[in-house]
């Protein structure tokens, strides 16, 4: 059978390029191979870490109780509870997926897709025979797997991914966390919030790796005041096991350092997942593994599209699903032969990590705006000295505003604090409007709340334009 576009994988990109392509009113199938349906951010990536972490969160305040006046005496926590509460919830989100995708609105097929040429798949399915399909465009949207880097004994060590991570039913009395990413520090903070001795190990100069220096320190300085250990700019020389413990050496400030613990976190990035995909026979280009797109999400082939973390450039669900909107709505135009494309605008870049305290930026970094020569202006204020936050007992952090240094636009944001999730939101909105800072300082804020820390910096940036 023969399709206007079909689509690789049914996770979020791909369920939001389906449902896009058949508003456009092209005949439309999706091919999911995963052994469940729901795509990497419902199964194994945003919403069961935020499930877990939702449960950190709560045993964190419980172990403050003393210092609200309040008396919590003989906490506890039941690990294998919180895996189930996230199964329920995980089980829940999956199901009204898989829904979505079998409502019928566009053809739905479980089967492993392999191109054989440009225009035509072979579909695989345990205990069926070998199927072929053609579409006249395509997207791939398979999504990403976890990485095993080259380190010595990492395998062998009996190490786990975030797949495992999600699915443990105990929480270790120690842990050593490889990476610095979000994967990494939101493992880091789960159990540290249900009192496991956690080490972070990351290989790059700072957390959270091309972010700017002061967010990255005072995330770092927040782990180590509760007490997990923190090392950076390091080099992995090695890792294994002995009885019960496994251990991990390293190199860091000239010297070799081992650490031992009960479970290593491998959380040193994912890869896209492309291997089984038959790339070559469709003449599709990859870079280091990576689907070369460009802006329209083209490929290099015109009328195969790639979109989500099989082509990045950023591995984020919101992002994802605005590139298989594009994707589709390119497709469309592709087949009706029209040549003006839309493109993938990454202006209002957002990130969030849930973190204790969490961290969430929009638009530029610093040193990204230092690299493009774009002039600019920055501003910032601490929590320490913001009233809601001090009455709720959370001040670490800061928040900080910048500003075209010619156009007073504003061009980022960036939080590290409590909420900073959805307080980064604020900025969003503005930014989405092409706010100057001084536009936004006018903006009524209540008090006290948190969102009012903004009209600090906001304030300064108006005042020196």
């Amino acid at each position: 059978m023969e399709y206007d576009f079909a689509i690789i994988g049914g996770g979020s990109a791909g369920y939001a390029a389906a449902r896009t392509a058949v508003g456009l009113g092209l005949k439309t199938v999706v091919i999911e191979g995963g052994e469940k349906v729901g795509g990497l951010c419902i199964l194994r990536g945003c919403m069961p870490s935020k499930a877990l972490i939702e449960s950190a969160n709560r045993f964190l305040t419980l172990r403050r109780a003393k210092e609200f006046g309040l008396a919590a005496e003989k906490i506890g926590f039941d690990a294998a509870e919180i895996l189930a509460r996230k199964r329920r919830l995980i089980g829940e989100f999956a199901d009204y997926r898989a829904e979505q995708l079998a409502a019928g609105k566009f053809a739905f097929i479980r089967a492993h897709a392999t191109f054989a040429d440009s225009h035509t798949l072979n579909l695989t399915w345990p205990g069926e025979a070998t199927r072929t399909l053609s579409a006249k465009a395509f997207l791939i949207s398979t999504g990403s797997e976890t990485n095993w880097p080259e380190v010595p004994g990492l395998r062998e060590s009996g190490a786990i991914t975030s797949d495992e991570f999600l699915e443990s039913d105990s929480v270790p009395r120690s842990a050593i966390v490889l990476g610095g990413g979000p994967v990494a520090l939101e493992a880091a903070h789960y159990w540290d919030a249900l009192g496991a001795k956690v080490t972070i190990i990351q290989r790059s100069a700072q957390l959270m790796t091309g972010s700017d220096t002061d967010i990255a320190e005072t995330l770092a300085e927040a782990f180590r005041r509760r007490g997990t250990t923190v090392y950076t700019d390091t080099q992995l020389t090695g890792c294994g096991r002995e009885g019960d413990l496994r251990w991990v050496e390293f190199t860091h400030a000239g010297k070799t350092h081992r650490v031992e613990a009960e479970v290593i976190l491998n959380s040193l990035g994912r890869r896209p997942a492309v291997r089984s995909l038959g790339l070559a026979e469709a003449a599709v280009t990859t870079n280091r593994g990576r689907v070369e797109t460009a802006p329209t999400q083209q490929t290099s082939q015109s009328h195969i599209f790639a979109a989500g973390d099989v082509s990045g450039p950023h591995e984020i669900v919101h992002i994802a699903i605005t590139q298989g909107e594009i994707a589709a709505r390119n497709a469309a135009r592709v087949l009706r032969g029209e040549s003006d494309l839309e493109a993938t605008d990454y202006r209002l870049k957002l990130f969030a990590t849930f973190t204790e305290p969490q961290v969430a930026t929009v638009g530029l970094y610093e040193n990204e705006a230092r690299a493009q020569a774009i002039p600019f202006r920055v501003a910032s204020y601490p929590f320490n000295d913001h009233g809601k936050s001090l009455v709720m007992g959370e001040a670490e952090g800061f928040v900080k505003l910048m500003a075209h240094a010619e156009t007073g636009e504003l061009i980022g944001g960036s939080v590290v604090g409590p909420h900073a999730s959805d307080l980064i939101h604020e900025v969003v909105v503005a930014m989405a409007f092409r706010s100057t800072a001084a536009q936004f300082a006018l903006i009524p804020h209540y008090h006290p709340t948190l969102a009012e820390i903004w009209t600090y910096p906001a304030e300064e940036l108006a005042e020196s334009a």
